[in-house]
């Protein structure tokens, strides 16, 4: 049973944000394929199994209307879970049937599609939230409008609902501050990275080089400060970069961070903080690419084969964590990873997409996208069970602490 639950589908997954910029929730994507029937029932019991008071909701996204048919058929009532049904297959008689009849059992369901081209009332009312995208015209056109300025009606935004693929930091912000979205999906980085780019985009996060500082004067332990350290990619990178610097004169490479705190000591440590935290960002749109971050070094080590020392474990954190420095410095990432004395499995990985780690970059990667059948090329590739990637990524998912989806 476990067996063809967790090898009949591809999953992977994408953030929900709320106002805070805090993450609320997962939208779960679910591929079927192979010979096994998914075993759907089955699948959705370890879902309740796994889930946590502190846990993200799941939105469960099929990506086939066979598979919707069958979640709609076998979900019961959930307080963690949602099915997002897609517009346009409501057309379809049978689908249309089972969503009335699962509303009806106290389902809750979530309309995607586009803002638009929405649902009739009648339809409208058995959906507890949606999830919207804009038309592209309609997304240039609120670019243009000046902040806080209304706009036209044709153009007009839903409060409180969840919209998706906002690649504009202005309409991101228009969501969430002047219309009350319960969730923005996915993030428009490449955007707030752009419109931040520059010293306070390369700057580290303040709360953590606050935390960090705080630890430090409570005689924390070495794990610890790496805890809160590996929490912020540009400040773990800044670390390095400078226990590795010449005005350190160390006689070796700093090549990990738990080597870097016990080679500087606290003193210098401490002296180093106080200098960050007058650079440091407060800017919450960065919060979520931060996070992000952090999920993707999460999966690539958890993916890694489970026997591997915790010494290498932290290499391959490392190795996911440092994966998106070129988008926070606008660099090649071979470049930035020159300046640091890392393992040469670490660039393998994160620039050649070779080596021991790559497999485990690559699915962690691939995971973060609309995009199953790429999973189980990789799994066919490298050897690697299904089962694995997916209980890896479920059980990591349940683990991250999350705010209440407002819905």
């Amino acid at each position: 049973m476990v067996q063809t639950a967790l090898t009949s589908l591809a999953l992977g997954y994408r953030p929900l944000w709320n106002a805070a910029r805090k993450l609320v929730g997962v939208q779960l994507f679910m591929h079927e394929g192979g010979d096994d029937q998914p075993d759907v029932p089955h699948f959705l019991r370890m879902l309740q199994e796994m889930a946590a008071p502190t846990a993200p909701r799941l939105i469960l996204s099929p990506q086939s209307r066979h598979l919707l048919g069958l979640l709609l058929q076998h979900t019961v009532r959930d307080a963690q879970q949602l099915i997002e049904v897609r517009g346009e297959w409501l057309a379809d008689s049978a689908l249309y049937d089972l969503v009335q009849r699962a509303q009806a059992r106290g389902v809750r369901l979530v309309w995607r599609g586009a803002l638009n081209d929405l649902p009739d009332a009648d339809s409208a009312r058995w959906f507890a939230s949606s999830m919207l995208r804009l038309a592209p015209q309609d997304a240039i056109q609120l670019m243009q409008l000046s902040p806080g300025a209304p706009a036209p009606e044709h153009l007009a935004l839903l409060d409180g609902q969840m919209y998706e693929e906002l690649h504009s930091r202005a309409i991101m912000h228009r969501c969430l501050d002047q219309h009350r979205a319960a969730a923005i999906v996915g993030w428009p980085s490449e955007d707030v990275q752009h419109k931040l780019r520059g010293e306070r985009a390369l700057a580290p996060s303040h709360d953590h080089v606050m935390r960090l500082l705080k630890a430090v004067d409570a005689d924390e332990s070495f794990e610890t400060f790496e805890q809160i350290l590996s929490e912020d990619p540009m400040l773990a990178y800044r670390f390095m970069v400078f226990t590795n610097s010449a005005s350190l004169a160390l006689r070796s490479g700093v090549d990990s961070l738990r080597m870097g705190f016990v080679m500087l000591g606290y003193s210098q440590l401490k002296q180093w903080l106080a200098n960050q935290l007058t650079q440091a960002s407060a800017d919450k749109d960065l919060q979520p690419i931060r996070a992000a971050t952090v999920m993707r070094a999460q999966l690539t080590e958890r993916l890694l084969d489970p026997g591997v020392s915790q010494e290498l474990r932290s290499e391959v954190y490392l190795c996911g964590l440092f994966s998106r420095l070129d988008e926070l410095l606008d660099e090649p990432l071979s470049q930035t990873l020159q300046r640091l004395p890392l393992s040469e499995r670490i660039h393998e990985a994160a620039v050649e997409e070779d080596g021991p780690y790559a497999p485990s970059l690559l699915l962690a990667k691939a995971l973060e996208k609309e995009d199953g059948p790429v999973v189980r090329e990789l799994c066919a590739r490298y050897d690697i069970d299904l089962e694995h990637v997916n209980r890896t990524l479920l059980r990591t998912i349940s683990e991250w602490p999350a705010e209440r989806l407002a819905l």
